[in-house]
């Protein structure tokens, strides 16, 4: 794709078009600034980086298909020099403490103003990392502690253990998903491209490993560890 000179291109990914269109028509108030893509969907949203390698990735943290930390662990491996920044409801730190780890350079909430929007894009292309204000400072701290390992382990609290990103493959976690947002084996098979045995057996190794076993408790377990609100 053949881009404007000097523009900073940008592909918004979020599944509730309201939202997804009021995004864009701020982003395009700003001068410099153009959206070129956008999708509601995850897994669209590869495909859609993929074909316009943008600077800049505005990422719904809880869309269908492929969640958002997925996402952007994705983007990051594929395309380091990509930005991503989250959009979320929520000021919640094991939301940001997700979407840090995943990669992400920024993390806004959905109600944040066109100046804000502007601040946060600059921020992220010049390499910094930019947090909306409504996250506490206890936030970044907590995460800078975490990551220089000054959290001792006799205080980490034990349920890291059962984290679903250290603890499943991605296509376990994309199959959890999916069994979490109502799809049946079947329908998971053909979105996946991969048989219905197969599909079976990686929710076997999901159940084993979570020792959780039936659906409700795997939904549960999903929502609990954000992969789906």
């Amino acid at each position: 794709m053949v881009r404007k000179e000097g523009s900073t291109d940008i592909v918004i990914v979020e599944d509730h078009t309201l939202v997804r269109q009021g995004i864009k028509a701020l982003i395009e108030t700003i001068d410099g600034m153009k959206v070129v893509a956008e999708t509601g969907d995850g897994r669209d949203a590869l495909d859609i980086i993929e074909r316009y390698r943008p600077h800049v990735v505005f990422l719904d943290i809880a869309i269908p298909g492929l969640n958002g930390i997925e996402v952007a662990t994705r983007i990051k491996k594929s395309y380091p020099q990509i930005k991503i920044i989250m959009l979320s409801m929520h000021a919640n730190e094991e939301y940001v403490f997700q979407s840090l780890r995943a990669g992400v350079s920024g993390y806004m909430l959905k109600d944040s103003g066109v100046d804000e929007l502007e601040i946060a894009i600059k921020s992220v292309i010049k390499g910094e990392i930019y947090l909306t204000p409504p996250i506490s400072k206890q936030v970044v701290t907590d995460y800078i502690s975490r990551t220089e390992g000054r959290v001792k382990d006799d205080k980490v609290d034990k349920k890291v253990d059962k984290n679903v990103f250290e603890v499943l493959t991605p296509r376990q976690r994309e199959i959890l998903q999916l069994i979490a947002e109502g799809y049946t084996t079947k329908e998971i098979a053909k979105k996946l491209n991969i048989s219905v045995n197969t599909v079976d057996a990686h929710r076997t190794q999901i159940m084993d490993i979570l020792d959780i076993h039936n659906i409700a408790g795997l939904v549960r377990y999903a929502i609990k560890s954000k992969l789906i609100e």
